[in-house]
């Protein structure tokens, strides 16, 4: 599941938009930012524009360009796009900007499976030591990530995916196990070279997961957790 291609390696150095974020060409940043987080929420609007297809893998944004967008200075736009260049979601060209990066199906296949040597143990510890009621904490966040799904909300279901998967893992209390774990979520919401563009079925479909999972997990029914963590990791979404 993804964006289509739309030519690697072009500059897009356009104007800032005048019209609203759903204006042809529009990214969709905020149309204000304010002063005290400037980088913070750009690094988010940044984030959020990679998952929905607005920032296209292959192809070159320069920092001016983006910040002219954001309605800011070239200089926290560099900073965020610094930081997506650590995590490994852009790659910087030398005198032109960052080029988003583009992951084929095997990356993305080996994402999912050292997802799944670290994260499946720590569902099955819990299956085995959490009461049955105390999952339904997490069925709020499950139940955002249905709605947006509905939608067919992207970035907004990224969001709630990524909040629901840092949930549950929390619960193991390795803080550690977390952090590295969020990096390969990250990494993993990504489409493969040549996808097709973002469906709302592929997105109901991820959602449902959630539930069916925590339904295992408040059953303690251990192979059930084991395969639909497996297969979440490997479907489209993660």
């Amino acid at each position: 599941m993804g964006v289509e291609q739309r030519g690697a390696g072009r500059d897009h150095a356009a104007p800032p938009p005048t019209g609203p974020p759903s204006a042809p060409g529009a990214l969709p940043l905020p149309g204000q930012v304010r002063r005290h987080s400037v980088r913070g929420q750009i690094l988010d609007a940044l984030r959020a524009a990679l998952a929905d297809g607005a920032l296209a893998p292959g192809e070159v944004y320069s920092a001016p360009a983006l910040g002219r967008r954001f309605g800011v200075s070239a200089t926290p736009v560099r900073e965020a796009m610094q930081r997506l260049a650590a995590e490994g979601s852009v790659e910087v060209v030398p005198n032109r900007g960052f080029r988003v990066a583009e992951r084929d199906t095997a990356e993305l296949a080996e994402l999912a499976e050292v997802r799944e040597l670290l994260e499946v143990p720590v569902l099955l510890r819990l299956a085995r030591a959490r009461p049955a009621p105390a999952w339904d904490d997490l069925r709020p966040l499950a139940e955002r990530c249905t709605a947006a799904a509905a939608l067919g909300e992207r970035s907004a279901y990224v969001t709630h995916d990524r909040a629901f998967h840092r949930a549950l893992l929390s619960l193991g209390g390795n803080r550690q196990l977390v952090l590295v774990a969020e990096d390969l979520y990250r990494r993993s919401q990504w489409p493969p070279a040549g996808a097709g563009p973002v469906r709302r079925a592929d997105l109901v479909a991820d959602a449902a997961e959630h539930t069916a999972l925590l339904d295992a997990l408040a059953a303690r029914d251990l192979p059930a957790v084991a395969t639909l963590a497996r297969q979440h990791y490997t479907g489209a979404h993660g």
